[in-house]
């Protein structure tokens, strides 16, 4: 089963994470199948490749709780900039 999680990148006390799509039986930092998106929360950026989400929810992919509430706030900046521009 495949699972889309933070994995941990960058220095100590400058943590930054890639969204990875990985197997659940893998470790926190190994090898991933593929990656996904990013989040930085010093700078409270996300960003998501909507394009291999897709595919993975499309294979049975799941998300993390983290992962889930990253994204939920992700479409909902990305809805609401769409909006505002039209």
């Amino acid at each position: 089963m495949v699972k889309l999680r933070l994995q941990r990148c960058g220095k100590k006390q400058q943590a930054y994470y890639r969204i990875v799509a990985i197997d659940v039986r893998s470790r926190r930092e190994g090898k991933s199948i593929k990656k996904i998106g990013f989040y930085d929360p010093k700078r409270k950026y996300i960003y998501f490749n909507i394009h291999d989400l897709i595919y993975f929810f499309e294979k049975g992919a799941q998300p993390t709780e983290i992962v889930r509430y990253l994204l939920r706030k992700y479409l909902k900046e990305h809805l609401s900039n769409q909006i505002s521009r039209n």
